[in-house]
């Protein structure tokens, strides 16, 4: 076995991995000890592929549909998925002070870009102390505030800790068919969700700059978080306005509700968490397409969310705007942005608005033309952005539709740069390393003027 795992790309192992375990975690939902109802294989399914990918788009109920085992699986499939299938494992080897092997170091090195000055071994331990530390943090706040609504105990107790590791890991999987709607009031369970969204969105890369900085007096903030903190905190801010100010259904909410409800939408688009405090059906056209811009944006490098990503969006936007300037090369913030580092990001955006393009052109001919050109779209991007938002429309697809969808969610998690490469990279001979492999230490060898940016 790893002899053969040795022998495929680091891109090609991730191709792979994440596709096993949504096979294994189809037929387990499938089989009948995991259900409440019957659910047919197509479902479960796509239910795998959006708890893998850490989507949260459903075609069945959640609760409704699967017991208490189920769900469990459910919960275990977002948790591999948030934080990558070779994580943990990985994180075992390095607990007994093994070194990890050649093939296990590229995998991880692949599925986590690291900024200069980042060790691997090092970042894995605080990936996952950090996610099972704010995963039990988040379930306790969440079990108080769940009884302050009256929820009886023994479900309160199941819903926060589902519910904790769903924020973290921004799946937006609920237990409530109304995902949050019944507690768009609720100021502690916004807030929390919102607390473990962000944290998990934002990303290992950050909470391990920002702990760096406060146990070494020596290190300074990578560019990388900088541009994470202020994307997210600016489009966030100016997103919630816009809602605010020009979604009717808020109008008849009371100031402070309507900012919260307007903040907590936005928040769940642009984290990609997929939780929703108002039907989003019943939103503008206007908003739909904010929230939509929302998603394609995305949350953050080597976090839980799903999208483009900040530092792609920032690397695209400095080179039009160092074009724009005469400049041949690319500066942000006085600094330049290595070559390699900028045909990445231009890749990246190409391959994505394809996706997105193909994506909805494939639905729009296989949906019937009563459902709406801004429906499809949105749905499309919210599976290529593995957010999970939807206006009502995922369990009324058709079979070809439900395996577009699936094929975007699975693609999203990998990345669609990630999924190219395992499809088209040529083996390499041995000693030789592909662009993609010299992509994350381009930076790494950069001179002390160059941005050492992840995209």
């Amino acid at each position: 076995m790893k002899t053969v795992l040795a022998r495929l790309s680091p891109q090609q192992n991730l191709f792979f991995g994440f596709l096993l375990y949504i096979l294994i975690g189809a037929v387990i939902l499938y089989l009948p000890f995991s259900q409440k109802t019957a659910v047919g294989f197509t479902d479960a399914l796509f239910m795998s592929a959006s708890a893998v990918s850490t989507t949260g788009l459903a075609t069945v109920s959640t609760f409704d549909s699967f017991n208490l085992f189920g769900q469990g699986v459910i919960a275990l499939l977002i948790q591999i998925g948030g934080i990558g299938y070779m994580t943990f494992s990985s994180f075992v080897i390095l607990s007994g002070w093994q070194k990890l092997e050649g093939w296990r170091a590229k995998l991880l090195n692949a599925e986590f870009c690291l900024p200069q000055g980042f060790v691997l071994r090092d970042f894995l331990k605080a990936t996952i102390i950090y996610t099972l530390v704010i995963e039990a943090l988040g379930m306790i706040a969440l079990f108080i505030a769940f009884k302050m609504e009256g929820v009886e105990t023994s479900f309160a107790l199941w819903s926060s800790f589902f519910h904790s590791i769903s924020s973290f890991c921004t799946a937006g999987f609920g237990l409530y068919n109304d995902s949050f709607e019944q507690f768009k009031h609720s100021v502690p369970i916004n807030a929390i969700i919102s607390i473990l969204s962000i944290l998990g969105a934002l990303g290992f890369i950050v909470a391990t700059d920002l702990y760096y900085k406060i146990t070494r007096t020596q290190h300074r903030i990578t560019l990388t978080t900088k541009i994470i903190v202020s994307v997210f905190f600016g489009l966030t801010s100016v997103a919630t306005v816009f809602m605010y100010l020009y979604e009717p259904s808020l109008q008849q909410e009371t100031g402070f509700n309507a900012i919260m409800i307007a903040f907590f939408q936005v928040m769940s688009a642009i984290t990609t968490v997929g939780f929703n405090s108002v039907p989003i059906g019943n939103l503008s056209t206007g908003i739909l397409l904010l929230i939509t811009f929302m998603m394609f944006v995305g949350a953050s490098p080597a976090g839980t969310g799903g999208g483009l990503k900040s530092t792609t969006l920032t690397a695209a936007g400095a080179t039009v705007l160092s074009r724009l300037r005469g400049n041949l090369n690319v500066f942000f913030i006085g600094k330049q942005i290595p070559a390699e580092r900028v045909s990445i990001a231009t890749s990246a955006i190409i391959l994505y608005t394809a996706f997105i393009f193909l994506g909805t052109f494939l639905l729009t001919c296989l949906e019937p033309q009563t459902v709406g050109l801004e429906k499809i779209l949105f749905e499309v991007a919210s599976a290529l952005g593995t957010v999970g938002l939807s206006t009502g429309i995922t369990g009324s697809l058709c079979f070809s539709s439900k395996l577009v969808l699936i094929l975007l969610m699975y693609v999203g998690r990998l990345g669609v740069l990630t999924f190219g490469i395992s499809l088209l990279q040529r083996r390499q001979n041995e000693g030789e390393n592909s662009p993609q492999e010299l992509a994350p230490d381009a930076a790494h060898t950069a001179e002390t003027d160059k941005a050492d940016l992840v995209v």
